[in-house]
């Protein structure tokens, strides 16, 4: 019985592995089993990366509403329990869009705040 040399299962696995590398440095691109070690870290790097990407951008909207509400009297912790008192329904995403977009709008809404009147 001659022995199985793994035809086309094999290669098409391999060439799988090896194409997803492409584009990598020396012999993470060229040979199967480096390529396949690179292959496993890169898409662990990358699941993990998807959680985190979430985190970094709260962290970046909460940075530029600080910094905007501050330039206007208010640090961020005041502004947004205020906001929440008064029942405004905007999340952090939609508060550092004004911010960073339409700082005039974004006035607006602290000097309501500040005030304390719903409108």
């Amino acid at each position: 019985m001659p022995r199985a040399k793994g035809g086309f299962k094999t290669r098409r696995r391999r060439k799988r592995i090896l194409e997803m590398t492409k584009g990598y440095y020396g012999s993470k691109s060229r040979l199967y089993r480096i390529a396949t070690e690179a292959v496993d870290k890169a898409l662990t790097y990358a699941y993990k990366d998807r959680r985190l990407k979430k985190r970094d951008f709260r962290s970046l909207w909460i940075v530029r509403i600080n910094a905007a509400a501050r330039a206007l009297g208010l640090n961020y912790s005041q502004f947004m329990n205020k906001l929440k008192k008064m029942n405004v329904q905007l999340n952090r995403k939609a508060l550092a869009d004004l911010a960073y977009n339409d700082q005039q709008a974004f006035n607006n809404l602290v000097e309501m705040v500040k005030k304390g009147n719903a409108q």
